[in-house]
């Protein structure tokens, strides 16, 4: 560690914890929010810049949680730190006071951290340029406002560095995805330009704590789109024919799109049959999944017979020897990971479900688990449409009320439409077309509903509504289907 003056290093080293610990609870990446303020343990304490302010990258536990990582500015005394930022202040006998603040928010001070980048510099944390890689030195880094389980710094409309609130055990799934999408060509999406990573010798042991990649020039995401095409569908504006028009054609393309980054993973890394032995560990992961998810959300206990259901005729198809090709996926596909661009539609953050371990997210899978993810996107961009125009959300809004029926029911025949567009475009793609593999489509579907539900459940129980209609159209469709 580059050290600062010994007696603010023993400052800094004795009261982070108990700063991190007040602060943490805010923080919309912090898993434990809910349980108040946790004990802080710092792993790895990193002055990465020196001066006024100087940068420090700390790597801490919290409470049962951990790792997580912070960039905190360091300034001596009251100044100019952004507001809303601060960490916390740290006194001293002689009066001056420390002030410790979210680096992330000062463009200025993520300028001169993008420096560091290709620098020679030795110690536990390192930041490296790929080769080949042209960086812009000298814009200012300017934080998303996005709630997201990461911070991403944009660097003008050139560059983006995504800081691992979570660092990752070796290297990030995303950067062998970003770099396997580069080597196919002919995919546009975001090149990868380096990252940050913590040696093998570090406390943390080898990690990827931050990528850098190129800046994706767009014009929003998919949820701003579709959500705003699907009201305007709700609403009969544009004289758009209510609920059928104003989006099929971006999910047709988005479906394509989503093909040919399937194609171009395969074609990078490969594809395979599932085996017997990865058959039964989808079955058991599946499995465990729906019984925790049943024992958190009493609601679903009327479709549990049909559930287990749709589990065991996977579990019958694949154990008949029909497996299907898995690959290097998504992960964590949904309508706010695509955006909009001049190339058409661009998929963005393959790091995969968060919560998952690394190890779950490298895992060949088959390509249509995507597709799944993405079709539940479309049911919930028409029913937040919904919302925003009824004003309560799903669970709040009467059952009597004929106006929310009505607009309900072209919620529900928005979704289907597009979903159905998506899939087409999938299949126009060069992709498995997902309506000949019902079976795997429901039971993911189902997977991801119950992964909803219980999210729904634990954060937003007004809206469980939402994963809850899923579950029982798709138990309905496998009665049906029996």
């Amino acid at each position: 560690m580059t050290t600062l003056v010994d007696a603010e290093s023993e400052r800094v080293r004795a009261g982070l914890g108990g700063l991190l610990a007040a602060w943490l609870p805010g923080r919309r990446w912090f898993a434990g929010k809910d349980g108040g303020a946790p004990r802080v343990g710092v792993r790895l304490l990193e002055r990465v810049l020196p001066g006024e302010p100087g940068l420090l990258l700390a790597v801490f536990d919290a409470g049962p949680d951990g790792p997580y990582q912070a960039l905190i500015g360091v300034r001596r005394g009251p100044g100019a730190e952004p507001s809303g930022s601060v960490i916390g202040r740290l006194g001293a006998p002689d009066g001056t006071a420390l002030t410790l603040y979210e680096a992330t928010q000062d463009p200025a001070l993520m300028t001169r951290l993008l420096e560091c980048f290709g620098a020679e510099r030795g110690g536990p944390v390192r930041f490296e340029r790929l080769p080949g890689s042209e960086l812009p030195y000298g814009l200012p880094g300017v934080a998303s406002t996005a709630e997201q389980s990461n911070t991403s710094v944009a660097f003008g409309d050139r560059a983006m560095l995504k800081v691992l609130r979570r660092p990752v055990p070796g290297t990030s799934p995303e950067l062998e995805l970003l770099g396997a999408l580069q080597r196919a060509g002919g995919v546009p999406g975001a090149a990868p330009l380096g990252q940050v990573r913590a040696t093998g010798d570090s406390p943390l042991g080898a990690c990827t704590l931050g990528v850098l990649q190129e800046f994706v020039r767009s014009g929003g995401d998919g949820w701003a789109a579709a959500t705003g095409r699907a009201r305007a569908c709700l609403e009969g504006e544009g004289g758009v024919p209510a609920p059928l028009g104003g989006f099929a054609e971006e999910s047709y393309g988005l479906g394509l799109a989503t093909a040919r980054v399937h194609t171009a993973l395969a074609g990078q890394l490969g594809s395979r049959p599932l085996s017997g032995r990865e058959s039964v560990a989808l079955l058991d992961l599946l499995g465990d999944r729906l019984t925790a998810g049943l024992r958190a959300v009493p609601d679903l206990a009327p479709y549990a017979p049909e559930l287990w259901g749709l589990h065991d005729d996977l579990r019958i198809r694949l154990l008949r020897g029909r497996a299907p090709l898995v690959q290097r996926i998504h992960g964590d596909l949904h309508l706010g990971q695509v955006l909009r661009t001049g190339q058409g539609w661009v998929l963005i953050d393959f790091e995969g479900e968060p919560g998952h371990s690394p190890e779950e997210r490298r895992r060949p899978q088959p390509a249509l688990r995507d597709v799944a993810a993405m079709l539940r996107s479309f049911d919930y961009a028409a029913h937040h449409a919904l919302t925003g125009l009824l004003g309560p959300p799903p669970g709040e809004i009467p059952a009597d009320d004929p106006r929310a029926a009505r607009l309900s029911r072209r919620a529900t025949a928005w979704a289907v439409h597009n979903r159905q567009a998506y899939c087409a475009g999938y299949a126009a793609g060069g992709g498995q077309d997902p309506r000949r593999a019902p079976l795997l489509v429901r039971a993911f579907e189902a997977d991801k509903a119950v992964y909803e539900a219980v999210y729904e459940a634990h954060n937003r129980p007004a809206w469980l509504p939402i994963p809850l209609a899923a579950v029982r159209r798709l138990t309905e469709e496998r009665r049906r289907r029996s």
